[in-house]
């Protein structure tokens, strides 16, 4: 059995739980994939559940939105490991009560997420159950996989796009009022960084994960498997149109309330020293903007700072 540390939290401890349950019958568990075989292009496996009232609400968002966030969330399992994707496979519950036309929508935006990075669906089951859950399992392959384990002392840190969007959508409609534009479409229209995650790849990542969970609680994630310290300086990072304001209207300072928060799906990746200019030409060949944070130490865990105050910040736990 091959063991990868991970922050801490309820969650985890439960995974690390089933880790000793399973034993020998176990193999790398707590990595954003799983990676099967030696060859020169390995198979990347990964699955991602997404369920009515605890990821997103039919109230909020159009059927097809439910099936394009669910499937992207999978998929960027996928952009963490620097794979290229092959297909999808969706397992999905729905109400007795939901039509058919109800059904092919939420599968016509799992179609199209999928479709968006060049797969197709390759299977699935189908269930009734007492709300809408989609269990999406994301297969790719990849040259050089990249796993949270690997971040060197001296590697810089990177992130993708904007980080904040999808918790200022998340804040407004648990408010009663109508997210903006621009953070209901990072809340429901998420891009999982293919591109960027195989560009990434090619560049000598050391090690990557998507946050998913926040940058608070995925980056103690990368610092465990990796068994270093990440130094992060919090004014660096790059922050969503709406998330000031979301801030404000909560009295948290906006960089605070971007790193707690979670479903960003963009990448956290650490990258050696003197590819710093590599990876900003790489912008337009990545899809995404590329922002250097902070780098790697010696030591554990995360440490942010914001104008030479430490920041004590956690990231989403399912069971906290």
């Amino acid at each position: 059995m091959t063991h990868i540390d991970l922050g801490p939290g309820r969650e985890f401890d439960r995974v690390r739980a089933i880790e000793r349950a399973l034993g020998r019958h176990a193999t790398a568990l707590g990595d954003d994939c799983a990676v099967i075989g030696p060859s020169a292009h390995r198979l990347v496996l990964s699955t991602d559940v997404s369920v009515e009232d605890v990821h997103f609400r039919r109230r909020w968002l159009r059927l097809d939105e439910i099936g394009w966030r669910a499937t992207a969330a999978a998929l960027s399992d996928l952009a963490a490991e620097g794979a290229e994707p092959i297909g999808v496979l969706v397992a999905l519950t729905v109400p007795g009560e939901m039509s058919d036309t109800d059904v092919t929508e939420l599968m016509r935006g799992a179609g199209d997420a999928v479709a968006a990075v060049g797969g197709t669906v390759l299977g699935g089951d189908l269930a009734r159950g007492p709300s809408v859950a989609l269990a999406v399992t994301v297969v790719g392959r990849a040259a050089r996989p990249v796993t949270r384990k690997g971040a060197q002392p001296g590697d810089a840190i990177w992130v993708t796009g904007v980080l904040g969007g999808a918790r200022a959508a998340l804040r407004a409609w648990q408010a009663g009022v109508e997210p903006s534009a621009s953070t209901r479409l990072a809340f429901a229209h998420p891009r999982p960084r293919i591109a960027a995650g195989r560009v990434l790849a090619r560049l000598g990542a050391t090690a990557m994960i998507d946050l998913s969970d926040g940058l608070a609680g995925d980056a103690r994630h990368l610092a465990a498997a990796s068994g270093v310290q990440l130094a992060i300086d919090a004014g660096r990072i790059p922050l969503g149109e709406g998330v000031s304001e979301a801030a404000r209207a909560v009295t948290q300072p906006p960089v605070a309330f971007a790193i707690e928060g979670g479903e960003d799906y963009e990448l956290l990746v650490t990258m050696p020293a003197g590819t710093e200019q590599a990876v900003r030409e790489a912008t337009l060949e990545a899809q995404a903007p590329l922002t250097c944070i902070g780098e790697v130490r010696a030591g554990t865990g995360v440490e942010v700072v914001l104008d030479g105050r430490r920041l004590e910040l956690v990231g989403f736990d399912h069971f906290r």
